[in-house]
């Protein structure tokens, strides 16, 4: 099985960005603990701060791999391209957020991406990515 995460704008300041938010660890310390995890699980990765990558990457990797992880990171809130490109690919998404975007701003409760995605996960922490996991694992 392989899985695809992609994460988007200020992801890879995780460790540093808000801490009391978003926690300490970085992200590519918690890649190396879900693949120590689920060593069954091809596990790519990839992040950027620009939507047009992230597309390419959707597009990419969406119809070979068996599951897309997906943090938008604020794209999430005004990305139509992005909507697009889940719709067009047949690889299940799995939308993942690291806070609860519904306990924080306004702006932050509305997805453009939800509706196109199998699931979203959001609130739980770097946990989020492991619930995603999880949740594509159970649908293979």
């Amino acid at each position: 099985m392989r899985i695809q995460i992609i994460n988007g704008p200020n992801i890879n300041l995780l460790g540093k960005r808000e801490p009391g938010i978003y926690g300490s660890t970085s992200f590519e310390d918690y890649l190396q603990i879900l693949k120590e995890r689920y060593p069954e699980v091809e596990i790519a990765y990839f992040q950027s701060n620009v939507e047009g990558e992230m597309i390419d990457k959707i597009h990419e990797t969406g119809f070979t791999c068996d599951g897309i992880i997906l943090n938008a990171g604020a794209y999430t809130h005004t990305s139509i391209a992005l909507q697009d490109a889940i719709r067009a690919v047949s690889a299940p998404v799995i939308e993942v957020h690291i806070s609860n975007v519904h306990a924080r701003e306004e702006f932050r409760h509305k997805s453009m991406i939800a509706c196109a995605c199998r699931g979203v996960i959001c609130g739980f922490g770097l946990d989020s990515y492991r619930l995603a996991m999880e949740a594509l694992l159970a649908k293979h």
